[in-house]
């Protein structure tokens, strides 16, 4: 029960404060849209540019971390796409757009705060490793998935069609941090030394990331209110918060995988989906209303299915 009040409270009090105040209309849309651009396009960034340019990258990009993850990803994209199908007919597209909402997990905004509230921050490596390769990998097949159900008929080459998912990737703000923090772990590990000013100037932006991130999260589900569809809203929530870690957790403990990382593997798959499950469906006009509720209801959900992994966990 401590974990419950102690770890994970905290972390839900302040979104609950940003969606309280965000329905009061104490903080209006436009403010929670400036907070989020705050927050998604320079803070966040910014935290994920510091924490992949200090990672060992040589020690935490390592198979038996992330194959259990990026494994229970897939086959929960995979369960939800056929899902949507069985479940209600859905067409093509709308299949894609609800298996994303199935396997993007919030592995940054819930998942780094929750894992270092119940290990310490010296258990966050494992989690950046993971979030390192989030966003390009799930993006980079989400997108290709979709563009080629999209393009299904049309004359468009598979040149084009992978051109298309690749550039959109790319010019996502959070890709952009990741990849210049690999590009300056390389340079340091080559010999390059960067001002302590630099890096003090960084983490004070890094800082106000994942607080101003949690605090918009509230005032932008506010929005999201759960309409129909239960039955598809039901098996998202169920896939994102159960069968995701424990696909996670079962192959893992099959792989060999250290208590440390298992933490770091279980934890993020744990998490319910992240806002840009909901985005992806938004830039498609696709399965919209699932994937936002899907996302209210499931971050809702997971402050008992994550004290539920806590308790499993080493």
């Amino acid at each position: 029960m401590s974990a419950l009040f102690n770890i994970i409270l905290p972390v839900f009090l302040i979104i609950g404060f940003g969606y309280l105040v965000a329905w009061r209309g104490w903080f209006k849309d436009n403010a929670v849209d400036g907070l989020m651009s705050f927050a998604q396009n320079f803070a966040v960034p910014t935290l994920l540019f510091a924490s992949i340019a200090r990672l060992d990258l040589g020690t935490e990009f390592r198979a038996q971390l992330l194959i259990p993850f990026y494994a229970g990803a897939i086959l929960s994209f995979l369960a939800g796409s056929a899902g949507a199908k069985l479940l209600s007919n859905r067409p093509a597209e709308d299949c894609v757009a609800i298996g994303f909402v199935c396997m993007f997990s919030n592995s940054l905004l819930l998942g780094v705060p929750i894992t270092e509230r119940a290990y310490g921050a010296g258990a966050l490596d494992g989690n950046w490793a993971i979030i390192a390769l989030h966003s390009p990998l799930l993006y980079t097949f989400g997108i290709t998935v979709m563009e080629f159900t999209r393009a299904r008929g049309s004359d468009l080459s598979v040149g084009r069609v992978a051109m298309r998912a690749m550039t959109g990737v790319l010019r996502t703000s959070l890709v952009i941090g990741i990849l210049l923090g690999v590009v300056t772990n390389l340079l340091m590990h080559a010999g390059l030394v960067l001002p302590s000013g630099f890096w003090d100037a960084v983490d004070m932006i890094g800082r106000a990331a994942l607080p101003a991130a949690l605090f918009g999260l509230g005032g932008v589900l506010h929005r999201y209110r759960p309409e129909g569809d239960m039955a598809t809203i039901t098996m998202c929530c169920g896939f994102a918060l159960i069968l995701h870690p424990a696909i996670t957790y079962g192959s893992g403990m099959l792989l060999g995988l250290d208590r440390d990382g298992m933490r770091s593997a279980v934890m993020t798959a744990s998490m319910a989906p992240g806002i840009n499950a909901y985005l992806f469906a938004n830039v498609y006009g696709t399965a919209k209303r699932v994937a936002a509720s899907t996302v209210l209801i499931a971050t809702g959900i997971s402050t008992l299915t994550i004290w539920m992994w806590l308790t499993i966990l080493p």
